[in-house]
């Protein structure tokens, strides 16, 4: 009788245990399911971009020499007409002064060849020599008055030669790198220049649009120029992820479409008085855009396989099936806006989808419910009760 009775009361609990079991089993196939649909939103489109200064400018020697000194370090802030470098100039001081030796020489052969024209003359007119020793004396002043021209450019030449031993800013900027040091040769022929000053109080910053977009922007704008102006203020994405803080406006559009890409090239321009923004960055630019179409989803009903995103989508028959989808780089951390992959229409899983497999058959329930069930089973688990336990 005890074997009978121990046996009844085994089969009586396994039989509690197993409907219980069921109904957690029947609670855990319940995922929130919601329809897709469009609607109105402010989105941001991105671009890849790169950042240039203003003027970008290579400084090379025009005369060759020596460096003798450098007056800058790379990343200094140096102004229009600075001094930057030193080439050794000892023969340019040379050559300044045999030209203005030689100028001097001319001036005196002139002098003397004056007194002599003026006598010839003189001569003439007492029919003393012929208008051919007249004519030799007048065309020997014009051949010194002619060297003494040749010798002031030589002077000018070698005097801005002199001047160009020391190197200086054409503009106001930030100093690059610096390739040669004090000893180096350096000369016009030089492979790399002396530096690059960078004028980075604005910035360019460069992207490509393609041409279908332009085209829907110049002929919703009636032209490129009118669509430039009617075009809102852009957004920085830095290479760090951060947004720079000043906002920025598109200045010009390329006149030449790229054929082997089918973009345009597009400038806008960004303000960069604390020269946060440096020559050769790279970055994105985000055009901000109305959509009266988009479809926005939870980033949780979603999950990530090798770099690419996927949802569940419901089948009429309560089955899911994973759908790859599309979305913009820009979202707000809770949402994500489809770029392709979804219609609106369509039912999704919006929670619990890293307990999903493709194929599997799911209680459909809205978000509303499960999050009821939820505190439900959470206010029973405080109340000591099992699940579904009433």
């Amino acid at each position: 009788m005890k074997k009978i009775a121990l046996w009844v009361l085994t089969a009586v609990v396994l039989t509690g245990c197993g409907s219980k079991s069921k109904q957690m089993g029947e609670a855990s196939n319940d995922f929130a399911v919601e329809t897709v649909q469009t609607t109105s939103a402010d989105l941001k489109t991105s671009y890849p971009a790169t950042i240039k200064g203003m003027q970008d400018i290579e400084i090379r020697p025009k005369v060759s020499g020596y460096l003798v000194k450098l007056l800058v370090d790379e990343g200094s802030t140096v102004r229009k007409g600075q001094p930057l470098f030193l080439i050794d100039s000892e023969q340019y001081r040379a050559a300044v002064k045999a030209a203005q030796a030689q100028i001097r020489v001319c001036r005196a052969n002139i002098a003397t060849q004056r007194l002599t024209v003026e006598n010839k003359r003189m001569l003439f007119k007492q029919n003393i020599i012929s208008s051919y020793d007249l004519k030799m004396a007048e065309n020997t002043l014009a051949s010194y008055e002619a060297q003494l021209a040749s010798a002031e450019a030589q002077l000018q030449s070698a005097q801005d030669n002199l001047r160009w031993c020391t190197v200086t800013s054409p503009a106001d900027g930030v100093v690059g790198s610096i390739p040669y040091r004090v000893g180096s040769l350096v000369s016009a022929q030089s492979a790399d220049p002396l530096t690059t000053v960078s004028n980075i109080s604005k910035m360019y910053v460069y992207f490509s649009m393609t041409e279908k977009q332009l085209l829907a922007l110049t002929r919703e704008a009636g032209g490129v120029n009118a669509a430039i102006k009617k075009m809102p203020a852009v957004s920085l994405l830095l290479s760090d992820g951060s947004t720079y803080s000043q906002s920025g406006t598109i200045s010009t559009v390329s006149g030449v479409i790229d054929s082997s890409t089918g973009s345009v090239q597009m400038r806008a321009t960004f303000d960069n008085a604390q020269h946060i923004l440096r020559s050769g960055g790279t970055g994105s630019i985000l055009v901000p855009t109305h959509s009266n179409d988009a479809i926005i989803v939870p980033q949780n009903a979603t999950f990530d396989v090798q770099d690419k995103k996927f949802v569940y989508v419901l089948n009429n028959d309560k089955t899911v099936a994973t759908r790859e989808i599309t979305v913009l780089p820009q979202n707000d951390g809770q949402t994500y806006v489809i770029a392709s992959g979804l219609r609106s229409g369509e039912r999704i899983v919006v929670d619990g989808v890293n307990q999903l497999k493709n194929g599997q058959k799911i209680n459909p329930i809205t978000l509303a419910q499960l999050r009821a069930n939820q505190k439900k089973e959470q206010q029973a688990m405080k109340d000591g009760k099992m699940p579904g336990e009433k």
